[in-house]
């Protein structure tokens, strides 16, 4: 089993900041990659970004220039830095992590419960 605790969502005002933090704990050998998705209402789950085992990251068109993503392998950590929001960014924030048990095993995707970001005046 593997356990995403999320914090750091809540209310801005357009043009605030926000950052998002996950922690991965549980039976891990190697979390392959790990990321934010959003869900805003009745629309699908996309990705916002995410950040490979070697540092390779990925990026929504629509938050690009204004999101950073980072991790920190050995704490098995991810955050978002999320800046100049906007209303439409406003959904529910999830983290993903793609993880192996053991060298052997496949890789299975774990999901956090979310955390609330809401973007208004």
């Amino acid at each position: 089993q593997v356990q995403l605790v999320e914090s750091g969502g809540g209310l801005v005002q357009p043009g605030g900041s926000l950052r998002l933090s996950c922690v991965a704990s549980g039976t891990i050998f190697s979390i392959v990659d790990m990321g934010w998705y959003r869900q805003a209402d009745e629309d699908k789950r996309e990705l916002v970004a995410s950040a490979s085992k070697s540092g390779i990251t990925n990026y929504a068109d629509s938050v690009k220039g204004r999101f950073t993503i980072s991790r920190d392998n050995a704490k098995n950590t991810v955050s978002l830095q999320m800046n100049s929001l906007k209303p439409e960014d406003t959904a529910l924030y999830y983290c993903n992590a793609r993880v192996q048990y053991s060298s052997r095993s496949s890789v299975y995707n774990w999901w956090g419960q979310g955390t609330q970001v809401t973007v208004s005046s």
